[in-house]
């Protein structure tokens, strides 16, 4: 079975030697062996580990969950319906998260609209309902109807 170095991991996976020592420091890393040296060895076995580690990181899951499933993981098939459980929980935050940002992205990209028109017409005056700053509500309306995927 083919062995990677630390440095190796963190290149593979897009992050730092101190990241991953981090990890391993903070119990996410509970299947990592280490050689004579005491050096961090990591095998082909711990690839697939890892890889869960680097999702749940990047989808902004806090260390102490998945700290939580990976010793879950190490334990065995007795801890399958906790894994199962965890990862339905985990997507049911995901996507409300993602539900979140593409509001956001919606409502940017509207002002973006928004502003270059005001910017060619050289003032946002032609938003403002009469007499007041506050855009008519048919100008966000229009935009919808145009810019709806």
């Amino acid at each position: 079975m083919k062995s990677y170095s630390i440095g190796e991991i963190a290149e593979r996976y897009h992050t730092t030697v101190a990241t991953l020592r981090y990890y391993d420091e903070s119990g996410l890393l509970p299947f990592v062996k280490r050689n004579a040296q005491g050096q961090r060895i990591f095998t082909d076995d711990d690839l697939g580990y890892l890889e869960v580690i680097d999702c749940l990181k990047r989808s902004a899951i806090p260390l102490r969950y998945i700290r939580q499933f990976m010793h879950w993981c190490v334990e065995g098939d007795a801890t399958l319906p906790q894994r199962e459980q965890f990862m339905i929980d985990q997507e049911q935050a995901l996507e409300a998260r993602i539900q979140v940002l593409q509001a956001n992205l919606d409502f940017l990209r509207w002002k973006k609209w928004y502003y270059a028109h005001a910017n060619q017409a050289g003032t946002e005056q032609i938003f403002f309902m009469p007499g007041t700053t506050q855009v008519d509500p048919k100008w966000r309306a229009d935009y919808l109807a145009t810019h709806q995927q």
